[in-house]
């Protein structure tokens, strides 16, 4: 979970304070959704995303 916490700081940097929900699961899977919206997928993309890629599509989605 190092990664998830290190998108958490991202976040946070980007965005100011951020609530976040961090679920263990398992297969891999690992999604960031912003008020029900998908923003990325793991399971789609087959990558963890790279630095500033989830605040850059929050961005763009004008979901921030």
């Amino acid at each position: 979970m190092p990664q998830a916490t290190g998108l958490v700081a991202e976040l946070s940097a980007k965005f100011g304070e951020v609530e976040s929900e961090l679920v263990e699961g398992d297969g891999g899977v690992f999604e960031v959704e912003v008020d029900g919206s998908l923003v990325f997928s793991k399971k789609q993309e087959r990558r963890f995303p790279a630095y500033q890629e989830v605040p850059t599509a929050i961005t763009m989605a004008g979901l921030a």
